[in-house]
């Protein structure tokens, strides 16, 4: 059995990390059995979540925990892929998980609409005498990550434009097939969901959220990948 760590989720997310979502995501679209457990980053392999376990091994990284239970597990998502499918789907996750991401923390993390938002999700996450304490050290951490990488460097509406770019130039590959690369999902399918999920269901209008919302199809893909692996949740904001 395959054990999942991630974090306790909010918003009616699973995780409030997109690539959480995406492990789990890419677990149900591979049919592999697992169960939950409560994540602590300071018994991660690398030091972040997620991760998982299996066969008494931790395991880091959400792409090579992929990489690894498709080879141990022979998972054939990705089977029959052209070699130019498999670039397309290699880059359009680079993006994301490399660039849309710190546009993405940053919007959440480091303006004060989004900041009230996640300060106010990640209260449970935290006992009452450290989450004062704890939740702006998170901050902190953000903000040096994003400084370094870059995106914390730009006003927040120039961030803010960049991921919109990249999810423009997603919507220009998808085009109007019901998957990223054509008529059945592919592993990289879980990375775009999750992202989109992070943006189109937490309870907050935003710039970014709203240009989403305005392509039909980006929005058709998210329903879609939603009902098909997790139908008995709702995803919807918290009222």
């Amino acid at each position: 059995m395959i054990r999942l760590y991630r974090d306790a989720g909010a918003w009616g997310l699973p995780s409030v990390s997109p690539f959480g979502l995406k492990l789990e995501t890419w677990l149900r679209m591979a049919d592999l059995p697992y169960e939950i457990r409560e994540a602590n980053p300071l018994r991660a392999p690398t030091g972040k979540i997620p991760y998982i376990e299996l066969n008494g091994e931790h395991i880091g990284d959400s792409q090579l925990i992929i990489e690894r239970l498709t080879r141990q597990f022979e998972v054939l998502l990705d089977e029959g892929m052209s070699p130019g499918d498999r670039a397309t789907a290699r880059l359009v996750r680079r993006t994301l998980e490399e660039a849309t991401y710190f546009n993405l923390v940053t919007d959440r993390w480091l303006t004060d609409d989004g900041y009230a938002m996640v300060f106010k999700a990640f209260t449970p996450f935290f006992p009452p005498l450290v989450r004062n304490l704890a939740i702006p050290a998170v901050r902190r951490t953000v903000r040096n990550q994003a400084y370094a990488q870059g995106a914390g460097r730009h006003a927040p509406e120039t961030s803010v434009a960049m991921a919109i770019e990249d999810w423009e130039a997603i919507a220009l590959v998808m085009g109007d097939r019901p998957y990223l690369l054509g008529d059945v999902p592919r592993s990289v399918d879980a990375t775009v969901y999750a992202f989109l999920a992070q943006i189109l269901v937490p309870p907050r209008e935003s710039a970014m959220k709203r240009a989403l919302e305005s392509k039909p199809a980006l929005a058709a893909y998210h329903q879609r990948m939603h009902d098909r692996y997790f139908p008995q949740a709702t995803l919807l904001p918290e009222p």
